[in-house]
């Protein structure tokens, strides 16, 4: 058995914690994969929904905007509702992963999560 020196860290008590860290951003990266962010452009005239995987789970668009002659205006509005549903999620993302890691950069060697 080996005299612990004072005011050395406790190996068992730190891994111990790093464990429960990891366990805990598995936990927070799962449902924040498994949450749905919407974002709209054009007074609600295109909806999109997305989750925290960076899927595009649903695009609605309202008859009102469907124009053949203006195309343009619609993939504006279609590109801008993807692009801040897309932001909300990753977002919410390194939101989450703070609070779990206290703000901790990544560690040289293991996996970067978010």
């Amino acid at each position: 058995m080996k005299a612990r020196i004072p005011g050395a860290p406790d190996r068992g008590n730190m891994m111990k914690k790093v464990q429960e860290m990891q366990e805990n951003m598995q936990r927070v990266q799962e449902e924040v994969e498994n949450t749905e962010f919407s974002a709209s452009s054009g007074g609600g005239a295109v909806e999109i929904t997305v989750n925290g995987k960076n899927e595009i789970l649903s695009v609605k668009i309202s008859p009102d905007v469907v124009d053949p002659e203006d195309t343009e205006m619609l993939e504006d509005l279609i590109l801008a509702s993807a692009n801040e549903a897309l932001r909300k999620a990753s977002e919410t993302m390194e939101r989450e992963m703070g609070k779990v890691t206290g703000g901790m950069p990544s560690i040289p060697g293991m996996p970067n999560l978010f």
